[in-house]
């Protein structure tokens, strides 16, 4: 666990105690394993997003566990797969329309899934930037 609240994202500042808590175990956990640094940081966030999707400015807990994009997926191992920064991309379309709609995502109707997830992306790129202002 963090010894302060501060040392976390700011994103994960704005979360539950839920998303604070696996972050700060899977980072500590990593950290023992590859030192402290961005491997302990990736790790982290790809021990979180199988539990919480990003949702504008914060993260939110998923309806089911797992793997939230084709990158995670192959646990990294893809050189080809998409991450989805924080979204959850494997969500239904249902799902990730929704959580457009609540962003204000204009257009949002006319969208397949990848568009949604895309345009879920630069919502949320755009939620976190105006929360750090």
């Amino acid at each position: 666990m963090p010894d302060d609240f501060e040392d976390l994202p700011s994103t994960l500042q704005r979360s539950d105690e839920k998303a604070r808590d696996t972050y700060a175990q899977a980072k500590e956990s990593a950290e023992e394993t590859y030192g402290k640094g961005e491997r302990a940081s990736r790790t982290a966030y790809a021990a979180l997003k199988h539990t919480h999707e990003k949702v504008g400015d914060h993260w939110e807990p998923k309806e089911e566990y797992g793997p939230s994009d084709s990158r995670a997926e192959s646990g990294g191992a893809d050189p080809d797969g998409k991450p989805a920064g924080g979204v959850d991309a494997n969500a239904s379309k249902e799902h990730l329309y929704e959580r457009a709609k609540e962003l204000g995502v204009e257009g949002r109707s006319t969208m397949d899934k990848d568009e949604l997830v895309d345009a879920l992306q630069k919502a949320n790129d755009r939620e976190t930037r105006k929360a750090r202002e």
